[in-house]
């Protein structure tokens, strides 16, 4: 049976770099499900893999869409395993998959359930409410209706924020009793990867990883993307604290470490949902023989 192998871990952590030394031994191609990294108008703020990077191992799902572009974690389950069955398990008995997009990562090896019809009156009511109150006052609701699902939410993501919330109030349900308990079957064996390490020391690659995107051009990207600032896209860390400096609401260096902050906070949360799935097998990003052994042996190589 084909293997689909998910290394995942919180961002910033050197998923990037280890997932092309892993794809190269496997000698398979890696599928992308980073979800900041969809858009191509975003390469600097979200950390995606260079050229020189993109040359070394072919990848899929990195800049394929605009930031006007509407997306999913359903649509990208839909693609994936579209893409796995005709394109590449034909071709490879193992695939990567990479990134730390947690809902991402579920919706490929788990599934993910139908959910009701969204109402747009409700749903324009939210978007009426989190352009006059601020993001924190729904979020503190969602807190109270679904404990469960805000205690992993990425809480500067609005477009997230809003969609738990619309269908705990459409439903009378906590959004979380919606996501799959029982995992659809898959034609393909699935091995999960996750990096940790000291907190500490990721704090300082995270923030080292920040003053790099500052030093690539990231403030001027984030200048390009201004006039559509309204766009989920782009309501992520990186740009939000930068938009607020264009409106002069902090200073630049404010700022940047506003967008470490923010960063470390989504760290926590990442790890936080990969600890409640048990079929981790955790790594120090460094113990690039130790995965290697490992899969030698969960693979048969």
């Amino acid at each position: 049976m084909k293997t689909l192998v998910v290394l995942t871990g919180p961002t910033g952590i050197g998923k990037t770099s280890l997932s092309l030394d892993l794809a190269e031994w496997l000698g398979c191609p890696i599928i992308s499900c980073d979800s900041r990294q969809f858009y191509r108008d975003m390469r600097i703020g979200t950390a995606a893999p260079s050229q020189a990077e993109l040359d070394r191992v072919p990848h899929h799902f990195i800049g394929h869409l605009s930031i006007h572009d509407y997306y999913s974690a359903a649509r990208f389950e839909s693609e994936v395993l579209r893409l796995l069955e005709t394109t590449l398990f034909p071709l490879h008995d193992t695939v990567l998959m990479t990134g730390g997009s947690m809902l991402y990562i579920d919706a490929v090896c788990k599934g993910i359930d139908d959910m009701p019809d969204v109402d747009p009156v409700l749903r324009q009511q939210l978007q009426d409410r989190w352009q006059e109150e601020g993001l924190q006052p729904l979020l503190a609701e969602l807190e109270h209706l679904d404990p469960t699902y805000a205690s992993t939410v990425d809480s500067n993501n609005p477009k997230r924020v809003l969609h738990g919330l619309e269908l705990c109030l459409l439903t009378g349900k906590p959004y979380s009793s919606f996501r799959r308990q029982t995992p659809k079957e898959r034609p393909f064996n699935i091995i999960k990867l996750c990096l940790d390490m000291d907190r500490k020391a990721l704090y300082q690659r995270i923030d080292k990883r920040v003053e790099q995107m500052m030093a690539q051009g990231l403030l001027n990207e984030a200048r390009g993307l201004l006039p559509h600032r309204g766009l989920n896209a782009l309501n992520t860390v990186g740009y939000k604290e930068l938009f607020a400096y264009f409106d002069g609401n902090c200073t630049l260096d404010e700022a940047v470490k506003q967008i470490q902050f923010n960063t470390h906070k989504y760290a926590r949360k990442q790890l936080t949902w990969f600890r409640r799935d048990l079929d981790y097998h955790w790594f120090s990003p460094d113990d690039f023989p130790g995965i290697n052994a490992f899969l030698k042996d969960t693979l048969h190589y």
